[in-house]
């Protein structure tokens, strides 16, 4: 993978590669047939996730490096994508409560630092990874919001995610750096760890596997609009080519509680200890789900995978990973 690229064929770079929608989303340009840059300061990431990947050195590049190293210029530099999907982040909203600086460090100046890469090195487009948590709180009756919903954030990973969007809007106005920012909904799946806003679902099979104590935090009668990674990865493709300079919503607009999903991984697992329940966790919204029709008029995208076939996909991995 050395050497300049024509403009036509030139690699596609990510951020945040060995973690959970970062690595699924190598996996799949690599089976488009696309010559991928991963990059991942393995934190939080895991380079298993990337196992097939790393098999075929041809067309994968692996950098461990941290987006606000100063060698990231240098990097882009030298590979000069055409694209960067930028995945990397502090996604723990709890971790956020408790040191915003270090939230804001990762998601606002680590950002800042790929679109400066991004707009020296003349690259065609960021794709942007944002959250639900960027928003506040919806009333029920406003669900599924749109992209004209605009609440404040309630944690300090969601300010962060939010300012971010900002600039994205601002190095296309003032350098013509083309930008989409997908604003996902609780994405999980295979890969997905116990961090972030879609954790519960891991948190829960893993537990449930193990024989181990599940807490539900609240009442249980909180809700999230779960998307499937390999449905937001289809999103992430198709942002490549579509939408720039625009803020797409990306779920099904339905809602699961904590307490229905606990129920069916509970029956899937044949887990029969009862949950305890814990404090609500402070930042995290009550209610949410998003209306999806402005991805779908403009990228073409659909939430393709139902929640149970997601969830038996998500179960069957976590057993292989179990295994190994």
């Amino acid at each position: 993978m050395n050497g300049v690229r024509a403009r036509g064929d030139r690699p596609v770079l990510v951020t945040g590669a060995a973690g959970f929608i970062g690595s699924n989303l190598v996996l799949r340009l690599l089976r488009d047939g696309r010559d991928v840059i991963g990059v991942d300061d393995l934190s939080t990431g895991d380079l298993a996730h990337l196992a097939p990947a790393l098999e075929d050195g041809s067309s994968f590049a692996f950098e461990r490096l941290d987006v606000r190293d100063p060698q990231l210029a240098a990097l882009v530099e030298r590979h000069r994508p055409g694209v960067i999907h930028h995945l990397a982040a502090q996604v723990d909203v709890r971790r956020s409560v408790e040191d915003p600086l270090h939230d804001a460090d990762v998601n606002v100046l680590g950002t800042i630092a790929v679109l400066e890469a991004a707009r020296r090195c003349g690259v065609e487009r960021v794709v942007y990874a944002s959250s639900i948590g960027s928003y506040g709180e919806p009333a029920e009756a406003e669900l599924p919001v749109d992209e004209s919903f605009g609440a404040p954030a309630l944690s300090p990973y969601g300010a962060s995610k939010r300012v971010a969007l900002d600039y994205l809007d601002t190095y296309a106005h003032l350098y013509g750096l083309a930008s989409t920012a997908l604003t996902l909904a609780n994405v999980y799946g295979p890969h997905q760890t116990t961090a972030g806003e879609g954790g519960v679902v891991a948190t829960f099979i893993g537990r449930m596997l193990a024989g181990e104590p599940c807490t539900i935090h609240g009442d249980g009668e909180q809700s999230r609009d779960l998307v499937f990674v390999e449905d937001v990865v289809e999103a992430f493709v198709a942002a490549a080519g579509d939408g720039a300079g625009k803020r797409y919503l990306i779920g099904t607009g339905r809602r699961t509680s904590v307490n229905q999903l606990f129920e069916v991984l509970a029956e899937a697992t044949g887990y029969e200890l009862e949950p305890s329940h814990g404090p609500a966790r402070a930042g995290e919204i009550r209610h949410s789900s998003v209306d999806a029709r402005a991805a779908a008029r403009d990228l073409g995208w659909h939430p393709r995978t139902s929640l149970e076939s997601g969830l038996a996909a998500t179960l069957a991995w976590a057993r292989t990973a179990r295994s190994v």
